[in-house]
């Protein structure tokens, strides 16, 4: 264990969050095992029902493939990794590895609120400007819209890590299951002023300015809910519930996060602080696939009628 008042050159973290459970971590393994198997399948299903389906390629459906992408990215920067820690006695990961996984998990949380944010503004044409929805947002669009979120978020955030990479740290020890990047912040006995205020500037930039368009989205749609028709409001209730749950739910996990980071959390027990660490990381993964392949009528129709198809072959065959 390496001291916290003298400055080092860390090769590797120790994460002190994880708790001596004994032969219960074999169960934790299976759980956590099924979770990515149930995850990686979801989503990987819906993707590839988005791409084979010609009907499904509109910007709405564009939008949800991204979305399940990103999931995958997500769970994949995590879930394996926690899988080798559950399994290990000593609870240590390399400098390089732990880097990449704030890379991976950040850019993840950039991603996905970026794509929320243009999933609102597509409801908020498709129900506002319905008869000019197909000129205004038309496949072409969504692409370049999904290709740029994701460009933005891999090329905004190296900036951040290379402010990390660069600090004297006096200590490798994280208290998190996971790495991240105010984690390794705190270790630093360098000056932090810098990662400090570019740490805000980077905050604004990835929260409160995606959530000028999509505060300006729901509430045009709820100005034309309250003076439309009842199919309106059905539609635009149909339509938004899902994406609403899954911004409401991200939020919750990602400011619960933020909060664990930078405030002392000592006075709240140690399993629900390791749940809630996890919650926006396992949750949104598991919540989106299932949620939208429920109340999106279009998608639902087709995964019945992928399913049935393939219970009809199975049995033709036996």
């Amino acid at each position: 264990m390496m001291s916290n008042s003298t400055p080092l050159t860390v090769s590797y973290f120790i994460l002190e969050a994880y708790l001596n459970v004994g032969y219960l971590r074999y169960l934790c393994f299976m759980i956590t095992a099924m979770l990515y198997i149930v995850i990686v399948v979801a989503n990987t299903s819906l993707i590839v029902v988005i791409c084979v389906n010609r009907s499904l390629h509109e910007p709405m459906y564009l939008f949800l493939c991204s979305l399940f992408v990103n999931e995958l990215y997500g769970s994949t920067g995590l879930f394996p990794f926690l899988l080798v820690q559950i399994l290990s006695d000593i609870h240590t990961v390399s400098a390089p590895l732990c880097f990449l996984q704030i890379f991976c998990l950040h850019t993840y949380g950039g991603i996905e609120f970026y794509n929320l944010t243009v999933m609102s503004y597509d409801r908020y044409l498709a129900i506002c400007y319905p008869l000019q929805y197909n000129t205004r947002m038309t496949s072409h669009k969504a692409l370049i819209f999904i290709i740029l979120l994701w460009l933005y978020s891999f090329v905004k955030f190296p900036t951040t890590l290379y402010l990390s990479i660069r600090l004297t740290l006096c200590g490798n020890i994280i208290n998190g299951l996971y790495c991240s990047n105010y984690a390794v912040v705190k270790l630093a006995c360098s000056e932090t002023q810098v990662n400090n205020i570019y740490g805000l500037f980077n905050t604004v930039l990835s929260v409160f300015v995606p959530l000028f368009p999509i505060l300006f989205s729901y509430i045009k749609i709820l100005r034309v809910c309250f003076s439309g028709s009842k199919q309106t409001r059905q539609k635009a209730l149909s339509t938004c519930t899902p994406h609403l749950v899954s911004l409401l739910n991200f939020s919750f996990g990602c400011s619960f996060e933020i909060l664990q980071s930078r405030f002392d959390m000592s006075g709240v027990p140690s399993v629900l602080r390791i749940i809630l660490s996890l919650y926006f990381l396992t949750i949104q993964p598991l919540m989106n696939p299932v949620m939208y392949g429920l109340q999106m009528s279009k998608l639902r129709n087709i995964c019945k009628h992928v399913l049935c198809y393939k219970l009809l072959a199975g049995r033709s065959n036996n």
